[in-house]
């Protein structure tokens, strides 16, 4: 396995090469399709990261409980890690639902209990990262420990949709521990086998269909373009990103096709939407779509920092609705409606 995807040009070669055939998918792919059209999930279990925490980070941790966030939608922080709504929102708007209660605010919506519940916590990946909040098999123990509880029934269960995101958290860790460029690859593998256990033990517990985010061009993110001043994305950073989806979506397919509900997985293709965004191909244009709108004022800073007087340590642009992308890391409100909007028939397979 040592030698397995070493060099970064051959990435991409590297897992089609370790791609199995699966025979028969078109076969029972049509007849899925047929039992989809009557799937109309009533609740929404969510389990990840930054791009689907609507509110579970302490407020004393995390920028997203701090001004400018949430100054689009709904005017004030929210805990949700951008101007507006975030991925879980759009994902429940298709489907008619309510956007699932933070499971830190259980007790005091409980009412709203019913709609599902979100696990996710900005910061986070599969594995521990440098943020010390629960990592996806401690967030599926939480939704595990409530089912035991019987907060959520079996027949609960089976109208129910998961969204599990993975944007790239635990690659930060991994370099920021020391970990090199050329062992990327190897803890590629580690990540998406882990993801791909998470993801069964989900399905395991009952949820019938899993959308699992595939991941977004780690390498057109603010935060790794400030070197060039925003203007371009980095290729070795994206050939990365495109090995993880590529291992991801062989994983998935070899599911689906040991799942009787084939398919119960459908990977989300968030690296396509955000680059046809980048792109431009979409019908919503951003002028300079590697431009953060609300960055620290040196870098020291970041959006939301205020210094010890309450000054604050931040800019923002004029017009969110203009932008790709929030702060250095997440889309805007704006960002995320044009990358579900991409995302087109990807939708369609939910």
């Amino acid at each position: 396995m040592k030698s397995f995807c070493a060099g970064h040009p051959s990435l991409v070669e590297c897992a089609s090469r370790h791609h199995h055939h699966h025979h028969h998918r078109h076969h029972r792919t049509h007849h899925a399709d047929d039992r989809r059209a009557v799937f109309r999930p009533t609740k929404m279990f969510v389990f990840g990261d930054s791009y689907a925490d609507t509110g579970n980070n302490p407020k004393a941790l995390a920028n997203s409980w701090k001004a400018p966030y949430g100054i689009t939608f709904p005017g004030r922080p929210t805990g949700r890690y951008s101007d507006g709504r975030v991925l879980t929102d759009f994902l429940a708007a298709h489907f008619g639902l309510r956007s699932p209660i933070p499971y830190r605010w259980r007790e005091v919506g409980s009412k709203y209990v019913e709609h599902g519940m979100n696990f996710a916590y900005g910061g986070t990946g599969v594995f521990n990262t440098l943020f010390p909040q629960p990592n996806m098999t401690v967030q599926i123990d939480l939704f595990q420990q409530l089912i035991a509880e019987s907060v959520y029934t079996a027949l609960d269960l089976q109208s129910s949709l998961a969204l599990v995101t993975n944007s790239g958290n635990d690659y930060s860790a991994y370099l920021a521990k020391n970990g090199s460029y050329e062992d990327l690859p190897q803890f590629i593998i580690q990540v998406v086998n882990q993801l791909v256990l998470d993801i069964k033990r989900i399905h395991s517990l009952g949820v019938k269909l899993i959308a699992i985010a595939g991941l977004q061009p780690l390498g057109c993110l603010p935060r790794t373009t400030v070197s060039n001043s925003f203007r371009t994305c980095n290729a070795t950073a994206n050939s990365l990103v495109t090995f993880h989806n590529q291992l991801l979506q062989q994983a998935v397919a070899k599911l689906n096709n040991q799942t009787r509900s084939s398919p119960a997985f459908v990977v989300v293709n968030l690296y396509t939407s955000f680059m046809s965004v980048l792109n431009g191909k979409g019908s919503t244009k951003f002028r300079e779509p590697l431009t953060p709108c609300c960055t620290g004022i040196n870098s020291s800073y970041s959006c939301g920092s205020v210094d010890e007087t309450g000054q604050k340590q931040y800019e923002l642009c004029k017009d969110p609705k203009g932008m790709f992308f929030w702060d250095m890391v997440h889309p805007t409100q704006e960002g995320w409606r044009a990358v579900f909007a991409a995302l087109g028939h990807n939708l369609k397979q939910l």
